[in-house]
């Protein structure tokens, strides 16, 4: 079975987002994991704004990328460039993507423009993690 790393700067709202849509795309063709190069939390946005979608990331829980260094993963997703500048190297075959999605956590305004910009990330996330299960998996 492929094993797939999205990472992260905090591992609190893209990544959390992308595991949890590549999870529900993938089934049972992956192993999916999410981490980053530091840990902060899954965003409660984050966790409000993929339930409305039908996904349930309530228990997801934020790691750090030394957590998985043992692990030979096939795929590493870094999802923003600071996660792609500070990844660590990995001593594997893993094929490297990258995407720089926009943080939805740096959003300011009102509340329902906050969630306006995690909802524009989610749906940009979501068929970006359509597509690499199509063209990857």
């Amino acid at each position: 079975m492929k094993k797939v790393l999205v990472l992260c700067t905090g591992n609190s709202c893209r990544s959390q987002i992308a595991e949890g849509y590549l999870k529900y795309f993938a089934g049972n063709k992956a192993e999916i994991y999410s981490a980053g190069v530091e840990t902060h939390g899954v965003n409660p946005r984050a966790i409000a704004t993929m339930a409305e979608d039908g996904i349930d990331i309530s228990t997801h829980t934020s790691n750090n990328i030394n957590e998985y260094r043992n692990i030979d993963f096939d795929y590493v997703i870094t999802v923003c460039d600071n996660a792609k500048e500070r990844c660590p190297f990995f001593p594997s075959s893993a094929i490297k993507l990258h995407e720089n999605f926009p943080d939805p956590a740096k959003a300011t305004g009102t509340e329902e423009q906050v969630m306006a910009a995690f909802r524009e990330v989610r749906q940009t996330i979501r068929d970006y993690t359509r597509n690499f299960v199509t063209q990857y998996l």
